[in-house]
């Protein structure tokens, strides 16, 4: 059901300084440094292969967002529902839709489904700030 872990969405309380530290202290690769909707996020690769982290803004809480990809979020969070796990909230990212899923502990893990499998092209490069 969890294909693969693509994204860990990382709390910010200022993406461009975190951006910063990440890219130019830890070597990370800036995908893109985005600001919508009222908030800012930005995507680093530390490594070539996913996980990718997305710095943001608007990530209530501190604790970091594991998000999976799922071939089918509503069969993945139908059999999730079906074994008593509630979902704490339904999100779009530019890949497609998701859903946190609630846990009993602070961890925090969400899945989406790849809709638009252009995104990353689309947003790879862009610099808002």
């Amino acid at each position: 059901m969890f294909d693969q872990l693509d994204f860990v969405y990382l709390p910010s309380r200022d993406v461009a300084a975190d951006m910063v530290h990440f890219s130019r202290r830890l070597g990370a690769e800036l995908v893109f440094a985005i600001e919508a909707f009222g908030t800012r996020v930005a995507m680093v690769r530390l490594e070539p292969d996913p996980p990718a982290l997305l710095l943001a803004e608007h990530l209530e809480g501190d604790q970091p967002v594991l998000v999976y990809r799922v071939a089918d979020l509503d069969r993945a969070t139908g059999e999730l529902r079906d074994r008593g796990v509630e979902l704490a909230m339904r999100f779009e990212i530019p890949h497609g839709p998701g859903a946190e899923l609630t846990n009993p502990g602070p961890q925090r893990v969400a899945l989406y489904q790849l809709t638009r499998p252009g995104a990353d092209e689309r947003l790879t490069g862009r610099r808002d700030f």
